[in-house]
């Protein structure tokens, strides 16, 4: 067997061969985060039979990933160390000394040792859905940005707007409604039949002729700031904003259909759809880096987070917030869904508050509870069944 060691960094990667004699069969090497170097390397080992090849990389941080994907679909058999491995390897020598060079030998040991996870197709897709969901994170952050600078425009041209609406702008039949008429003047001056028609149409009945008589009424009373600048940005913002909503549902149809793919039992969890569940598993990855739910917990920021100096013993505490912010998210999102949709869950939460627990001291213990049950349904591969 030739054991392939990958040491993985932002730019620059190094990689060694050695056989299962430890004979170092290509001496460390250097190639870029690039087509050209991941190209430089497939040629070092073009006269290598790829049945008889493993390689391995430190699961590090989403670096790597390019490099997995690339290579799992050049047909190479790849195993994801934990670091703790090698570090307790360098640990174990005299010298204890760390390069990138040196890494590559450490890798291909933990590999020979087999201290490692087989990558499957499996966790391709889970790369892929890391990706996904981090991208729509983004996205959904930019449109709340956009949907404040609305409403702050909005305040400016035609405050009286909100109340139409019933404190609620951001709604298909309001975006229609300004889009074509991006000013209380422009409404005002609408034909009736018109102003109707649209919005009896976006809002599917909702409003009709006797709410298109109340608008025009209102936008010809309106104390909004009459300022064609604003208009000009109401409308661009209301094509951002449609934009968007096209990026999600776009992304949100590639989520689903890796998640049907997977398959994973964290979707028969209650309350957990299908973009929680594609966060959850994507920032998890492989479950089997985790030895125990405590170490996921900590992982997603769940954790109580310690005060004590001295003498001094805080009475009080709270998560400690590091790890992966989207993980944390999700757990909570799930949380506060699963309280609602399941009995064991409900029954917990109440439990906590009637102990004299806040609803967020109350919830947190459910995302502890929570974690515990993820953990037990990817490790062992069975289905909720709480009831």
């Amino acid at each position: 067997m030739i054991f392939i060691g990958i040491d993985i960094a932002k730019n620059t990667h190094f990689a060694s061969a050695v056989n299962s004699d430890g004979e170092v069969l290509v001496k460390p090497f250097s190639f870029e985060n690039s087509k050209k170097g991941f190209d430089l390397f497939i040629s070092k080992f073009n006269n290598f039979d790829l049945d008889n090849c493993l390689v391995g990389l430190e699961s590090t941080g989403h670096y790597g990933d390019n490099l997995i994907c690339f290579l799992f679909s050049k047909g190479f058999k790849i195993g994801i160390i934990n670091p703790i491995q090698t570090n307790s390897l360098r640990s174990s020598n005299i010298r204890k000394t760390k390069n990138d060079k040196i890494d590559t030998f450490l890798i291909a040991k933990c590999l020979q040792l087999g201290n490692f996870s087989l990558m499957q197709e499996k966790d391709v897709s889970i790369i892929k859905l890391r990706t996904l969901c981090r991208f729509r994170f983004d996205i959904i952050q930019s449109q709340t940005r956009l949907k404040t600078q609305l409403t702050t425009c909005l305040d400016l041209l035609f405050p009286e707007l909100d109340n139409f609406f019933k404190g609620n702008l951001h709604l298909k039949t309001s975006y229609a409604l300004l889009e074509k008429y991006s000013s209380p003047k422009e409404i005002s001056n609408a034909r009736i039949d018109t102003l109707t028609k649209l919005l009896t149409t976006n809002s599917k009945g909702h409003y009709s002729y006797d709410e298109a008589v109340k608008l025009k009424s209102i936008a010809k009373n309106s104390i909004g700031i009459d300022n064609p600048a604003i208009s000009i940005q109401v409308k661009c913002l209301i094509n951002q904003l449609a934009l968007l909503k096209e990026q999600i549902n776009s992304i949100d149809k590639n989520i689903k259909e890796i998640m049907d793919n997977i398959n994973s039992n964290i979707l028969t969890i209650p309350g957990i759809s299908y973009t929680l569940g594609a966060i959850i598993i994507g920032e998890i990855g492989d479950i089997h880096r985790f030895s125990n739910p405590t170490k996921l917990l900590a992982y997603a920021g769940l954790d109580p987070s310690v005060r004590q100096s001295g003498n001094f013993n805080a009475k009080t505490t709270r998560i400690s917030k590091r790890g992966s912010k989207h993980l944390r998210y999700a757990i909570q999102r799930a949380s506060s869904l699963i309280i609602w949709n399941n009995d064991v869950f409900y029954e917990y939460y109440t439990t906590k508050r009637s102990k004299g627990k806040s609803h967020n001291n109350a919830v947190g213990h459910v995302c502890n509870k929570l974690v515990r049950v993820i953990f037990k349904l990817l490790t062992e591969n069975i289905p909720f069944n709480l009831s």
